[in-house]
């Protein structure tokens, strides 16, 4: 489809096109431009309107300690089949049962 460029009417896009990309009403969109080439792309979603201030310093602390337990070393595999997996379990599971202690009754 094609449509003239005039510089008293905005530029619209027809709505077969629309339909076609699965364009929506009220959904906003990014232009970007490369070479003399426009393109229009739904706006994606951010993760800071998904949670609240406090959520995310949370999940942030928390990854922040998951990314230093890998810096430290401390996490196993990876592991080339399901078998040394779980022979991995059971011998992290040795390892606790042989800490635990006896609780008197």
């Amino acid at each position: 489809m094609t449509v003239t460029v005039n510089n008293k009417t905005p530029l619209v896009v027809p709505p077969a096109i629309r339909r076609q990309a699965g364009l929506k009403s009220g959904q906003e969109i990014e232009f970007k431009v490369s070479g003399g080439v426009i393109s229009i792309h739904p706006k994606l979603p951010t993760a800071d309107g998904e949670y609240t201030a406090e959520q995310r310093r949370l999940i942030d602390a928390q990854l922040a300690d998951g990314l230093a337990d890998v810096d430290a070393g401390r996490v196993h595999g990876p592991f080339s089949t399901h078998k040394e997996f779980i022979a991995s379990l059971h011998k992290e599971a040795k390892k606790l049962s042989r800490n635990k202690t006896k609780r008197s009754a």
